[in-house]
């Protein structure tokens, strides 16, 4: 009997949300990275909210959610990432599946996650776990998440890989969802992704090491 053919973790249009987790106030100054992280994230989410006026969710079909832990005690969303036109779902849990089940439920041809935001070891950890359970295939995008800890972001990364999350880069994920460079917006999709990601210390976690993944 032939083995069973691994996931290939193909991310495709019409099947694929974004969710955003937790990027607050409280956390600017307390998680590495902050900046770039949030950066790298909003220019995953101008693919599918602006500034254009035909926004490109009409195209791409990936739609976008974000939630915010406790933001009565650890603020608002930073105003940096571009998430005005967004619901925010406010969440206690530290995993964003309880808060948007209601989405998940309505989305019945969903297959992949794109899943950005902090704490790696915590919300991001927690709510890849829960989206596996349920079947669906989790993109973690490894520019765009981050923890106070270094060590706890690393060991969370490959936790998550261990669990059969795939992890990416922003740019990987979003040439993948646009396929081709006949795709009628490239040009302007091109334009977001035409200078490189902004560091996110991601580099210099495995210098001098055998990377965790």
């Amino acid at each position: 009997m032939a083995a069973a053919r691994p996931a290939l973790g193909r991310v495709l249009p019409g099947s694929s949300i974004l969710f955003l987790c937790d990027m607050q106030e409280k956390f600017r100054h307390s998680i590495a990275y902050f900046p770039e992280i949030v950066a790298v994230a909003a220019r995953m989410l101008r693919l599918w909210h602006g500034p254009s006026p035909l926004q490109a969710s009409q195209l791409l079909e990936v739609p976008a959610v974000l939630t915010e832990q406790y933001p009565q005690g650890l603020g608002p969303t930073v105003p940096e990432l571009g998430g005005e036109g967004l619901q925010a779902l406010s969440k206690t849990c530290f995993s964003m599946v309880p808060a948007v089940q209601q989405e998940l439920d309505s989305r019945p041809q969903l297959r992949s996650v794109l899943l950005c935001g902090i704490e790696a070891q915590a919300c991001i950890l927690n709510t890849a776990l829960d989206l596996l359970d349920r079947g669906l295939e989790v993109h973690v995008v490894v520019d765009a998440c981050s923890s106070r800890s270094q060590v706890d972001r690393l060991v969370a990364l490959a936790r998550m890989r261990q669990s059969g999350a795939f992890l990416s880069t922003s740019e990987g994920l979003i040439l993948q969802l646009v396929g081709d460079a006949s795709h009628p917006r490239f040009k302007e999709i091109q334009k977001i992704i035409k200078e490189p990601a902004p560091d996110s210390g991601l580099l210099d976690l495995f210098q001098g090491q055998k990377p965790l993944f």
